[in-house]
């Protein structure tokens, strides 16, 4: 088949735009409105379209709705007094804020058991991590703010128990999506030459 250029340069200049000009926005500065119904599924039904060899899905998505953020509150705070017991209330009151974070908060999770599959961890991952990527890009194409966030919770019992993981799935971040509430400028990003080579 013969790919012509000329037909293709508007989708990839859409797509150059949104890759480029997408960022994390700091997730306390992510409010309402966040993605109503509809947008919550566009925005997860972007994840289905990662590679994913063999087709495994190798991860999964476990949306936080507001009714239960106090859940989620109360495991970081249990997740900070298991690594640090002398936490102070301070600290865990800190620490369960972050629950509250974005309107839209998603847990994305690994799911790494070779019953599922012959596919490789490394390869597993690289999925989940191009479903993520889908995601921030189809929120940000809607105009939305998002983030994805880490820590040393992620790796707790408490957190564990919380999502009921099975000894082979591993908690990889959360991502929350809303409308950002404070603008920033465009960050650098390295150049082509700061990460190619030529074997």
């Amino acid at each position: 088949m013969t790919v012509h250029w000329n037909e293709h340069q508007e989708p990839l200049g859409s797509a150059l735009t949104l890759i480029h000009t997408r960022q994390s926005t700091t997730s306390k500065f992510l409010g309402e409105p966040g993605p109503d119904g509809a947008q919550i599924e566009t925005i997860l039904g972007a994840a289905g379209a990662a590679p994913d060899h063999r087709r495994l899905t190798p991860w999964r998505l476990v949306i936080i709705p507001a009714e239960k953020r106090q859940l989620l509150a109360d495991a970081f705070a249990d997740a900070l007094s298991e690594r640090d017991p002398q936490a102070t209330e301070a600290l865990r009151r800190e620490a369960s804020e972050k629950a509250y974070r974005g309107p839209l908060l998603v847990a994305a999770i690994a799911r790494l058991s070779p019953a599922l599959g012959s596919v490789p961890t490394p390869e597993r991952l690289l999925s989940a991590g191009c479903a993520l990527q889908n995601m921030l890009l189809a929120a940000h194409a809607m105009g939305f703010g998002a983030a994805l966030l880490t820590g040393k919770s992620l790796y707790s019992q408490r957190l564990q128990q919380l999502f009921q993981l099975a000894d082979t799935e591993q908690l990889l971040c959360f991502m929350a999506v809303g409308t950002a509430l404070r603008a920033k400028p465009l960050s650098s990003r390295p150049t082509m030459g700061n990460y190619t080579t030529t074997l």
